[in-house]
């Protein structure tokens, strides 16, 4: 059995589970783009829902929409407030199609909603292409099971099985299904192992283990159930890689082996599963669970979440002319301001017997300055990432080919999210702009076609050219970052000299500098080993500091995208 047959299979358990207990598992999160392979899941879990409220949410819909809001025809018609029913009112399951572009504040509302609500949950289609482009934190930890399909081939993607009749006679059984107090200790540690901060997380695969003995006709929580479990709910979270308990401490030598013993060194072999104590048998499907560059994302991951101010769309503009529209807020009308009818009326409409009753007039509407909501617009600005490379030593070639590569790569997306891309050398006894701010993908090959290195680390010079064009494109309207590639430490100063202390104090002092203006930026050291100072010199930025040794255009390019790009 390949490798996606065994991810669909779980795909089709998972989707029982879910059907038997959506409440207490609270719903699921699924990372996979449009196309037939979640078409394929969409419908099987319509036909295990059967019988249940299905409401469909869209990532950006208001509070009058979610809690309920005022009827303003039928308001007007009758002379008293007549409420809408909310989409959250009462049981029932929500399908969120991109839900990547949720916001907090709707993340937020939704999770309190999940908490307060009994018989309320969300299955999140998440279409996120980025990293970045992900669930907030705040929801994922309210949705129990999490699928990750961006992977799934469609050969390997049948339709889903999925036994109504089973389903049924196993909801009866669920609630007499026990877990033992054993279970309940496994499940803690392995999310403690994991790295899971969550107490919601152990909770909830306690929830899915039921379900899964459930499905099974089995009155008792097993060992299989816990399995399936620790790779639906805890793998998916982990937060680092467990360490076996099982394993000798580096230094110390495991015993010769016993000659009588080596007949039996194949069989027992064989056995090392099944001897393992029921924890350690979890750990190790939650290992098997577990992406090989898990280590490489955490990484990458933290560095995004300590970037300040950075925004993977540039800065948010609020207007009142174009872009995403906002919830109408109370102003004043005048100058630009672009007045809302519709929720004017809605404020306006619980008044009007009282206002009515007040000036004796009841033939028209009575409309106060306190009633005015004006529109609003989220319009998001253009980013400029500036690379700034140490084109200096004998190592100048490779970090300037490895720039080209990841500036390459990162001009292949720009058009879909509106990246320009900048690149400053520094060598010798100064720094210069080799490439604008520039999306032409043609261009930048062209001007990066031939780049020259060697000479001194004027390391300020970098910086305070990389400061500079970075105000320019602020001046411009754009969101500038910056991304620094270097392994060696400052020797020339500002004024072009060979002077190592001068050139620190410099170098430090245009970090603040950059730092005052709340430019966000990234230090990546490219050194075998990381370079004293280079950390330091992170912390005088407010920048993340990642040291990738040997790091590929490729690599170059994922890091800068998963730091310099928060959601």
């Amino acid at each position: 059995m390949t490798d996606g047959e065994e991810r669909w299979q779980r795909v089709n358990l998972a989707l029982a589970c879910f059907a038997l207990d959506p409440a207490a598992l609270g719903g699921i999160w699924l990372r996979a783009r449009v196309g037939p392979v979640r078409d394929r899941v969409q419908k099987g879990l319509e036909t295990a829902l059967q019988g249940l409220s299905l409401r469909r949410l869209h990532p950006g819909v208001g509070d009058d929409a979610l809690f309920g809001g005022i009827d303003l025809a039928a308001t007007l018609a009758k002379g008293h407030v007549v409420r809408t029913r909310g989409i959250l009112d009462g049981r029932a399951i929500l399908l969120m199609p991109m839900a990547e572009r949720i916001k907090p504040g709707l993340a937020a509302r939704l999770a309190t909603a999940i908490d307060a609500r009994k018989g309320l949950s969300l299955i999140a289609f998440d279409e996120g292409a980025e990293p970045e482009e992900t669930l907030p934190p705040a929801l994922a930890d309210r949705l129990a099971i999490h699928l990750d399909l961006a992977a799934q081939g469609l050969s390997d993607a049948p339709e889903l099985a999925l036994d109504l009749a089973a389903l049924a006679e196993a909801r009866l059984l669920l609630p007499r299904v026990t877990v033992p107090d054993s279970a309940i200790c496994e499940m803690a540690e392995v999310a403690a192992r994991l790295g899971i901060g969550s107490l919601r997380a152990p909770l909830q695969a306690l929830a899915l283990a039921r379900a899964s003995a459930a499905l099974m006709g089995e009155h008792r929580v097993e060992q299989a159930d816990l399995t399936l479990a620790v790779e639906l709910v805890l793998a998916p979270r982990a937060t680092q890689l467990p360490q076996s308990t099982q394993e000798p401490p580096p230094d110390t030598e495991p015993d010769p082996p016993n000659p009588e013993e080596a007949d039996t060194a194949d069989e027992g072999d064989d056995q090392n599963q099944t001897d393992l104590p029921p924890v350690e048998m979890l750990i190790e499907a939650a290992k098997a669970m577990l992406p090989p560059d898990l280590l490489a994302r955490l990484q990458a991951g933290r560095a995004a979440r300590q970037a300040p101010a950075a925004n993977g769309s540039g800065a948010a503009k609020k207007g009142n002319r174009r872009g995403r529209p906002l919830p109408s807020r109370p102003g004043r009308m005048g100058g630009d301001a672009r007045v809302d009818l519709a929720a004017t009326l809605r404020a306006a409409a619980p008044w009007q017997p009282m206002r009515r009753k007040a000036s004796g007039v009841h033939d028209r509407l009575h409309i106060q300055m306190s009633d005015i909501r004006l529109r609003q617009f989220e319009e998001t600005s253009d980013r400029a990432i500036i690379f700034i490379v140490d084109a200096s030593g004998s190592a100048a070639l490779a970090r300037l080919g490895e720039a080209k590569g990841a500036i390459e790569l990162l001009l292949g997306e720009a058009y879909a999210r509106r990246d320009h891309v900048a690149l400053v050398a520094f060598r010798g006894d100064g720094a210069e702009v080799l490439l604008p701010p520039t999306r032409s993908l043609v261009q930048t090959k062209r001007r990066l076609a031939q780049l020259p290195g060697g000479g001194g680390t004027p390391l300020a010079a970098g910086l305070k050219a990389a400061f500079e064009l970075a105000l320019l494109a602020q001046s411009k309207g754009m969101t500038a970052s910056l991304a620094l590639l270097t392994d060696g430490r400052a020797n020339v100063d500002l004024a072009g000299i060979a002077n190592r202390a001068q050139a620190g104090t410099d170098a430090t002092a245009m970090a603040k500098a950059i730092r005052a203006r709340a430019i966000p930026a990234l230090v990546i050291d490219t050194g075998l080993r990381p370079t004293p100072g280079l950390a330091t010199l992170a912390g005088d930025l407010g920048a993340p500091y990642l040291a990738l040794p040997r790091a590929d255009a490729r690599a170059l390019s994922a890091a800068v995208d998963a730091s310099l790009n928060l959601a």
